[in-house]
């Protein structure tokens, strides 16, 4: 989802939009710039300073020893996989309400999503429901924190003990905490995608591995570049090009320091808006603290399209996250995968409701925001 700007409506007034990736990006335009001419003036544009200094940098921010820059964040999952030894027949227990991103990246390594049933309290994988997704030929669970919103890590190791991977996927995350400890920095090994929208996001496509295991860092560092043990050597199997560029990296250096305030704009909109819709039909999903960022705002109601009608003629614009079921995909059909009862996932894909929440979003569209919603609220 980039830059999303709708203008119409109903009565052709311009709509608050999903997203304004000019709020975040036209104040740092001179910092931007500056980056841009260094990376330029470098003469150096992969696995060059500033991905390395941005590895480091990311991981003293999470708090974990190692990171490993790739080319995207669906990319970083896939050898996330690779790199914990998640082979072709595998199983890896996932959810199917995530947009497909981690089946994407089972399926490229010939693995199989076995997909877990969700929260209905908070749409992220339930816990307590886990069990029945474990068997012989489980390898890994990835834990998705969907939405901003962070999977109780802590409890899912408890659940699957020593012998099975830990993946989390922060592509929504940037920043979200559990007791303390930044996402990214619970699991055994964490991938990140900085794709434009993102809480942290770059210019372009761009992703990271974060890990505190010199085993999985090895082993990423070498699949992310054709498997090379050395130049020209290839002493991994299944090894392939994953890099992020140096002007990427130029790119998020300077916006890292800015994401503890972003994450404080959407917590604050997202208060304001479960405010508004307080004491109505639409189910909400509280929680501005360390636990949720707030990458999305999503919210739930019966008369899901309904409401999508009334805010476009109120003029906000809105989308769902996500609409269909992984398992539900017809491109996936017929591929190997394995299913719980996804009564719950199935139950909320009906309901969800995405609206605008980013930062910079204020003045008239805050305002016009908060009366919609306030209209809309008893619908």
């Amino acid at each position: 989802m980039g830059l999303i700007i709708h203008l119409g409506g109903a009565q052709g007034v311009r709509q608050v939009p999903i997203n304004d990736l000019r709020a975040t990006n036209l104040p740092l335009h001179d910092s931007l710039g500056v980056a841009f001419r260094d990376v330029l003036d470098s003469g150096w544009f992969l696995e060059g300073p500033q991905a390395s200094a941005f590895e480091r940098e990311f991981a003293a921010y999470v708090g974990c020893p190692h990171g490993v820059a790739v080319g995207n964040g669906t990319d970083a999952l896939e050898l996330a996989l690779r790199a914990a030894g998640v082979a072709a027949g595998d199983e890896v227990v996932t959810v199917a309400n995530a947009g497909g991103y981690s089946t994407i990246a089972c399926i490229a390594i010939g693995a199989v999503p076995h997909y877990a049933d969700i929260d209905p309290d908070s749409l992220l994988l339930d816990v307590a429901r886990l069990p029945e997704c474990l068997n012989a030929r489980t390898r890994a669970v990835v834990v998705t924190h969907l939405y901003g919103r962070v999977v109780d890590v802590d409890r899912v190791r408890d659940v699957v003990g020593p012998g099975i991977a830990i993946i989390e996927d922060c592509a929504q995350a940037h920043g979200a905490a559990l007791r303390g400890r930044r996402v990214g920095s619970l699991g055994d090994v964490a991938a990140f995608s900085f794709y434009p929208t993102k809480n942290l996001g770059a210019l372009g496509d761009a992703g990271m591995l974060l890990t505190g295991s010199e085993e999985i860092l090895r082993s990423a560092r070498a699949l992310k570049q054709y498997g090379w043990s050395s130049r020209y050597h290839v002493g991994v199997p299944h090894g392939r090009n994953s890099r992020m560029d140096e002007v990427q990296a130029a790119v998020l250096r300077v916006k890292l320091p800015r994401l503890d305030e972003w994450n404080a704009d959407r917590r604050r909109l997202a208060g304001a808006w479960n405010a508004a819709l307080a004491g109505g039909a639409f189910r909400c999903f509280h929680g501005n603290h360390e636990g949720n960022v707030h990458h999305l705002h999503v919210v739930r109601h019966r008369d899901r399209d309904g409401v999508r009608a009334r805010l476009e003629s109120l003029g906000v614009a809105t989308t769902i996250h996500y609409p269909v079921l992984d398992c539900d995909q017809p491109g996936l059909a017929g591929l190997p995968m394995a299913s719980a009862d996804l009564r719950e996932s199935r139950a909320a894909v009906a309901e969800i409701l995405t609206l605008p929440c980013f930062p910079g979003l204020g003045g008239a569209d805050e305002t016009r925001m908060l009366g919609a919603l306030e209209s809309v609220r008893s619908s």
